[in-house]
């Protein structure tokens, strides 16, 4: 899957990689991808909870060299 920006949030505790996705999010057009890399055992709810509240779409989730992917599409 293709995306339009990228944000690192390894080493990064609750509640940082949300806010970061947030703020980069912002920075975006209605349609576009963010993937999002994070390590923080909490960004498993708080990522999903982060997007329906938003209205955002989680588009994909997977595990991939002990970190979490997460594609979001902007609403």
């Amino acid at each position: 899957m293709t995306y339009d920006a990228e944000l690192d949030a390894r080493g990064l505790l609750c509640p940082l990689p949300v806010l970061k996705a947030r703020k980069r999010l912002m920075a975006l057009d209605k349609g576009q991808v963010l993937r999002m890399v994070a390590d923080d055992p909490a960004a498993i709810i708080d990522v999903p909870h982060f997007c329906a509240e938003s209205g955002h779409q989680l588009i994909d989730t997977h595990e991939s060299d002990g970190a979490q992917i997460y594609l979001i599409e902007k609403a």
